[in-house]
């Protein structure tokens, strides 16, 4: 028992909990309240995964007392109930192993998530669509709330690009083991002749770090822009220049938000993306030894892609950073993507 908590450290985040609670004893530990927020969502996390250690703990205990049982008495329905046992214990401390991969300074934040379509027009468009409601329903199956931020329609069908914010605990931890290049086969809907067709779609996950860190951005280096925000018609459509497109001049990145109510909303909005991607690209800078978000960038083509999805001739979802792949691939674009999630962090764990 002592082997499994000693695993995950847990003397070492019981320690820092206590130190929390001491601050928060003190009178001057609510004059700041950003930096209060900010160190109680730390007890917060801490607590979750010294609670987990706990039940783990717990569940060992009643699973040996059980074994101690089914040695006396070894029917055949007594060791399926082991067996069921044994293996709940396994999914519990699968699920800490994860954590513990989930330790980086930005894995508990929440997570800008952009898709740009490839090269291809409609096909990689309609492709880019499809892997907007696979991360819209992955995410809405992990508890987060997800707020679209900025979308450029298709000429015919589907999506050029798309920005959406995904809040809820440890959403960028999660969702930035996606970044990357992803590739659909299938026999294509908008071919009359019914011809296998290769799309191609990026993905890129920025966390939200407006809030816990400062990233100055002069006006002076801004290009500002409003635009009428496109919708799909009557009331949806904007009448007034209410979205805002920003430029970070000396960087060139290029951001924007049409999804929120006022020009006002969305320039706020605009400059939080701005600032996560000013803040990994200074991450980049700081850590040229480590691969980060822009290090993986690279063309939306072949023979750069993360993961395929093959519709035809064959049915396989396979990633190609861990070999792991599924033949159900419509459950995976219906958002069941946390097996390759989890393989992802795991092995990226062991290397």
């Amino acid at each position: 028992m002592s082997c499994l908590g000693g695993g995950f450290d847990v003397d070492h985040k019981r320690l820092r909990i206590s130190e929390i609670e001491n601050q928060e004893a003190q009178e001057s530990f609510w004059l700041d309240q950003k930096n209060a927020q900010n160190i109680l969502k730390e007890k917060a996390l801490l607590q979750s995964s010294v609670d987990k250690v706990s039940m783990a703990q717990r569940h060992l205990e009643d699973l040996t007392a059980l074994i101690d049982l089914v040695e006396l008495e070894p029917t055949q329905e007594n060791l399926k109930e082991v067996a069921a046992e044994v293996s709940s214990l396994e999914k519990q401390i699968r699920a800490m192993e994860l954590a513990q991969m989930l330790a980086g300074p930005n894995d508990s934040a929440d997570a800008f998530v952009c898709i740009n379509a490839g090269a291809g027009g409609t096909e990689a468009q309609d492709w880019a669509q499809m892997l907007m409601r696979m991360y819209v329903r992955y995410s809405e199956d992990q508890g987060f709330k997800v707020s679209l931020i900025d979308q450029l329609q298709g000429e015919e069908a589907g999506i050029k690009s798309c920005t959406f914010l995904v809040q809820g605990s440890y959403a960028f931890g999660l969702l930035g083991a996606e970044n990357g290049v992803h590739r659909l086969v299938r026999i294509s809907p908008f071919d009359a002749n019914k011809r296998r067709h290769t799309s191609f779609a990026s993905v890129f996950v920025y966390p939200d770090i407006e809030k816990d860190i400062e990233i100055e951005v002069l006006d002076k280096d801004l290009k500002i822009d409003t635009f009428r925000a496109g919708g799909a018609g009557g009331q949806h459509v904007n009448k007034t220049d209410s979205a805002v497109r920003l430029t970070h001049i000396p960087s060139g990145i290029v951001v924007s938000s049409q999804n929120e109510r006022s020009q006002h909303q969305n320039r706020a909005m605009a400059m939080k993306i701005l600032k996560a991607r000013l803040f990994e690209r200074e991450m980049e800078r700081r850590n040229q030894e480590k691969k980060v978000v822009e290090d993986s960038k690279m063309d939306i083509a072949w023979g750069s892609q993360i993961r395929s999805y093959v519709l035809a001739p064959y049915r396989l979802c396979k990633d190609h950073r861990t070999e792991f792949e599924v033949g159900d691939v419509l459950s995976v674009l219906d958002g069941k993507l946390q097996p390759f999630i989890e393989n992802y962090l795991l092995n990226k764990g062991v290397k």
